[in-house]
């Protein structure tokens, strides 16, 4: 967000102060998580001069963007990926890599002067017992007290791997995609993914250009595949144009987008897909932006097959009955929230696992619990994360009557 706004023909004008913060205040806002949200929902929360503590329980901010594989970039802008109140360096480039982002996350909480308590995890939370506001159970025996809780622990937090017949009996290596960094260890071997969302995707690509033997993705959804920029307009700026429309125009709308600008990968084993890309959206699928698999499919780089049924000692029985025998199988099978032990009581959460609610809004019956960092849209997490960040800081300066013009 830009620090200081003009009119044509008149100077810039110095954005407002943040208005003083007192940071004695026994019964502050705590963030439950350091991460881009977490950090987004704080420096709002400051902004308007309440007292926020973000609590993470690793040793550091940004700990899932650290653990991340080494090529991995946003796949959203850097003008529209940065979070309130400090602009992404144009240094950065458009697409923003791992690295810089971690460095930003750092820059953010040094910018912002953000009260950051690390190595806390925080277990349970619970109604006060006055009725007033919230109690926090966390490690080492803490019991902390705040006004209002943000649940910030991210999209990403658990790795899930299926419960495959025969998995334990695998001889070769099988790993989740959170532990993948990089292709140098499956330089030569023959290697399954399984998963085709963007992880799966990107990290096939990685290795077919690291010098992998042999690359399969195994593919139990054919996805919607889409440009990351497209004649220099990114496809993120589709998405926050659409965003609002019906669902049934933009999938009419992607289907022909996607005919002049995909190509036909049937004869190579991915299909177009029979669902609209919106309503796969809406279910909680985002499109896959290209970074390399369309040329590799095309040129039998990458092989796609049938996803994963079962494993037998050395093979992997995939659900057209194939068998075939990778050295490693790295799944990109996805992530669980995993909300249930830290607010599962409370009943907030969906049949699925995902706050009912987010951004400004709470739950009826648990008014101040907020939720940011759980939706996966496709106008980018960041950007969504950041307009959940100022609506939670303006509901609860309004709240609390401290709302700045």
């Amino acid at each position: 967000m830009p620090n200081s706004t003009s009119t044509s023909g008149s100077s810039p004008m110095p954005a407002p102060a943040p208005a003083p913060t007192d940071l004695t205040e026994h019964r502050p806002v705590y963030v439950v998580g350091g991460g881009p949200g977490g950090l987004a929902a704080a420096a709002a929360l400051r902004e308007h001069g309440i007292r926020a503590v973000v609590l993470e329980k690793s040793g550091s901010v940004g700990a899932s963007w650290r653990g991340h594989y080494d090529r991995l970039h946003l796949h959203t802008t850097r003008r529209w990926s940065a979070l309130p109140g400090l602009a992404m360096p144009r240094r950065f480039g458009r697409w923003v890599s791992r690295d810089h982002v971690v460095r930003y996350l750092e820059k953010y909480v040094e910018h912002h002067e953000l009260e950051v308590v690390t190595g806390v995890e925080v277990t349970r939370v619970d109604r006060a017992a006055d009725g007033t506001g919230w109690q926090l159970t966390a490690t080492g025996g803490r019991v902390l007290t705040g006004r209002a809780v943000v649940v910030a622990t991210g999209f990403n937090h658990t790795p899930r791997i299926p419960d495959w017949a025969g998995r334990d009996s695998f001889t070769g290596e099988l790993v989740h995609a959170r532990d993948y960094r990089n292709p140098a260890p499956y330089a030569g071997k023959d290697v399954l993914v399984v998963g085709i969302g963007n992880t799966g995707a990107e990290i096939a690509v990685d290795l077919v250009e690291g010098g992998a033997s042999r690359v399969r993705i195994a593919v139990r959804t054919v996805p919607h595949i889409v440009r990351r920029s497209t004649a220099g307009w990114p496809a993120q700026a589709t998405g926050i144009l659409v965003r609002r429309l019906p669902v049934r125009l933009v999938d009419r709308a992607g289907r022909l987008m996607a005919r002049a600008a995909v190509p036909d990968l049937a004869e190579h084993g991915l299909p177009r897909p029979d669902t609209g890309l919106y309503s796969r959206v809406k279910e909680g699928a985002i499109p896959v932006q290209d970074v390399g698999l369309i040329d590799a499919v095309r040129g039998g780089r990458v092989v796609p097959v049938a996803t994963v049924d079962s494993f037998d000692k050395d093979a992997v029985v995939l659900a057209d009955g194939t068998r075939i025998t990778p050295d490693a199988v790295i799944a990109a099978t996805g992530y669980r929230r995993a909300l249930e032990p830290l607010v599962g009581h409370l009943g907030v959460l969906d049949a699925r696992g995902r706050p009912v609610v987010h951004g400004g809004r709470t739950p009826k019956h648990a008014p101040g619990l907020y939720f940011t960092g759980f939706t996966n849209p496709i106008s980018g997490m960041f950007r969504e994360m950041a307009l959940d960040a100022r609506k939670i800081a303006r509901k609860l300066a309004k709240d609390s009557g401290r709302l700045r013009p």
